[in-house]
């Protein structure tokens, strides 16, 4: 942690050498997520629910998933550019640094503009906890900050396990990106829209559901999908440590077969 807060430091201290820029950068980051969100509201105003759910319940689901991605992709959303290191060798450069190799490529080029989708979550979080009809409790209350960290916990997960694969596939960006902004995409509407096959996948295979649609279901007193037991909305925390112990096993062994480019 501590050689990845240095090199995020360097990089936070290189993009605030140009503020006019790095305004600019984040404000676009900003727009283009807000879009995702405007096409929701289009949705809505033709029809009264989704699935079910109403525009302040999506709403919820969408802050939920759009704050927990925007902080992964704000700490390591770097690990992304890994098949293109493995495929020009520039992956060298990094093993011979006395640096673990895990954090000098989720720190590298750190973008902080970033923080655009991170406001833009927090924006649509803050609209949807005003409006959204919920009987508040502890335990509801408790739950709201646990699912934002922990579900950040599961995207970085997943974000270390697609890196992984790219050192066998070395050109699979594009599939890492089916799971990382292809899932918060997903996540961002109701469980009931889809079919019970990719619930299923999503809850059992790679643990999405955890994020936000699992846990999002107790606060809004909904039934939850595939008949879980209630119990369920409280081990996200529990499944983001599994997950991470899993892309951090996978990142050992692809490490260990990387046999450096041309090979």
């Amino acid at each position: 942690m501590r050689v990845y807060g240095l090199i995020v430091m360097m990089w936070v201290r290189s993009t605030m050498a140009y503020r006019t820029s790095f305004v600019l950068t984040a404000f676009g980051n900003f727009a283009i997520t807000a879009l995702d969100f405007v096409a929701i509201l289009l949705m809505f105003s033709r029809v009264d629910a989704l699935g079910g759910w109403s525009l302040s319940e999506v709403a919820l689901l969408y802050g939920l998933s759009g704050v927990s991605f925007g902080l992964a992709d704000l700490a390591i959303g770097s690990m992304e550019r890994l098949g293109r290191r493995v495929r020009d060798g520039t992956l060298d450069t990094l093993l011979v640094r006395p640096a673990p190799v895990l954090a000098q490529v989720a720190a590298d080029r750190f973008g902080l503009r970033r923080l655009g989708r991170v406001v833009q979550g927090l924006l649509v979080l803050g609209y949807a906890l005003t409006v959204v009809d919920v009987d508040w409790s502890v335990a509801k209350v408790l739950l709201m900050p646990v699912m934002l960290l922990s579900g950040a916990g599961i995207f970085c997960a997943v974000f270390v396990a697609a890196a992984a694969f790219q050192f066998v596939a070395q050109d699979a960006s594009e599939v890492s990106n089916a799971f990382t902004y292809g899932g918060t995409t997903m996540l961002q509407y109701p469980p009931t829209v889809f079919a019970l096959d990719l619930v299923r996948g999503v809850t059992f295979v790679v643990p999405l559901a955890f994020v936000n649609w699992l846990p999002a279901c107790y606060v809004l007193g909904r039934p939850y999908p595939l008949d879980l037991p209630r119990w369920v909305a409280f081990v996200p925390p529990l499944v983001a440590v599994a997950c991470c112990a899993l892309a951090g096993l996978a990142w050992r062994a692809g490490l260990r077969s990387y046999r450096s480019t041309g090979s």
